[in-house]
């Protein structure tokens, strides 16, 4: 390997239950190789990728199992401590930056490694938006999941598992079979990649939007849906307005009116960002006075706090659970009067080519330039949770009081 070559490893994922996703196809792999001529890459073999082993091969990538002599490396989710190696630049999803105690020795071993962590969740432009990430599939398989456990809960339809589907083009094909009640009401939360692809199902489906005024205020003879942004369920407690930058820079003093929407709905899904300082979204005694509410689809899966139904993830193997309004806590989801969640937290997996497709794209066109031209607007500087001498990073140091509590 030449001086000035760059040598990038891509990881194989090593989750329980296994992640199909990768960060480059194979021809995206050729895409890099032709476009920077400063990039070595190589991948390692993995038996559970959506892209086989040979594909790489094929498309002229070099399999690789011993990565230690890559400068970079780069998988999707969070990596294995096991398979950590010191003093490398890992980029992958680590889940930690929000204080996530379940992954605090995870963070710990990559300080002890010397390892500059660089987050694909922090990775934002100048304006301080994310560049990369798997929201709009995770809106696009939870839109979907979210009629198949309608289905299911009505025995009115019956709709295969998007990851038993051979493709995307399969999965839109099984939503013809989608029958909704002639007064059947959906509210959808979120304005964000995530919300605008569970919209993408939306529109192959027979239902029409209506403001949120026409929701609560008026019936009619066809399945109808609204998309509520903040503006319309938050409200200051004291007056019932709403200020924008007041209400993102401290939301103490305003409360939730989501209710007021989800009272008329037979499914609600939940599509928004949610910060844990803001008011909590649905209580429990919010969702008991929901009496025709039988589907709540949380695509965002924040756990117990801003939906009072959302008491655990699911999973792809058994997406669904049960919620017992009078009890407020876990039943049988087939049992009259309980509701039916759908709170998987990985729903990108059961899309893995597509996901990893656009995904992949966001990194040649986002990120690739940005580590390898000295980092000229702070892109991967403000993303890197820790730094190759061991250290946090200065945006980070918040990070120490976490990493002392165990």
């Amino acid at each position: 390997m030449s001086m000035n070559k760059i040598k990038f490893g891509i990881l194989r994922e090593g989750k329980v239950p296994p992640d199909k996703r990768v960060p480059f196809t194979p021809g995206q792999c050729a895409q890099v190789l032709k476009n920077f001529s400063n990039i070595e890459l190589v991948v390692q073999p993995s038996p559970v990728r959506a892209f086989p082993d040979e594909m790489y091969t094929d498309a002229g990538i070099t399999l690789q199992e011993d990565l230690s002599d890559s400068d970079i490396i780069m998988g999707v989710k969070e990596v294995n401590i096991s398979d950590l190696i010191p003093n490398k630049k890992f980029l992958f999803f680590s889940h930690t930056s929000k204080e996530q105690a379940y992954n605090r020795g995870l963070l710990k071993a990559i300080l002890e490694k010397k390892i500059q962590l660089i987050d694909y969740e922090l990775l934002t432009n100048k304006e301080g938006r994310r560049v990369t990430g798997f929201g709009r599939f995770a809106g696009v398989v939870g839109s979907y999941n979210a009629f198949y456990a309608l289905g299911k809960k009505n025995k009115s339809f019956d709709l295969k598992r998007v990851h038993t589907c051979f493709d995307r083009v399969e999965m839109e094909e099984q939503l013809k079979q989608v029958k909704l009640d002639s007064n059947f009401k959906l509210v959808l939360t979120g304005f964000g990649k995530v919300g605008y692809g569970a919209r993408e199902i939306l529109e192959l489906l027979p239902i029409k939007e209506v403001s949120p005024e026409e929701f609560i205020s008026e019936s009619f003879d066809e399945a109808v849906f609204t998309h509520l942004d903040t503006e319309d369920y938050y409200q200051r407690e004291s007056d019932g307005e709403f200020v924008v930058e007041e209400f993102y820079e401290n939301p103490e003093g305003y409360i939730s009116t989501l209710n007021k929407y989800v009272e008329h709905a037979d499914m609600y899904m939940a599509c928004h960002f949610w910060d844990n300082e803001a008011p909590k979204l649905l209580t429990h005694d919010d969702i008991k006075n929901c009496k025709n509410l039988k589907v709540i689809a949380d695509i965002s899966c924040d756990i117990a706090d801003p939906i009072a139904s959302t008491l655990r993830p699911s999973t792809i193997a058994d997406p669904l659970y049960g919620y017992n309004r009078d009890a407020q806590s876990e039943g049988d989801w087939q049992k009259e009067g309980n509701l039916v969640v759908m709170a998987v937290d990985n729903l990108p997996c059961e899309l893995p080519k597509e996901a990893s497709e656009e995904f992949g794209k966001q990194l040649i066109g986002n990120i690739i330039p940005h580590l390898l031209n000295g980092d000229t607007e702070g892109r991967i500087y403000n993303a890197s949770e820790t730094t190759l001498n061991g250290k946090l990073n200065e945006p980070f140091s918040y990070l120490q009081e976490f990493l002392n509590k165990g």
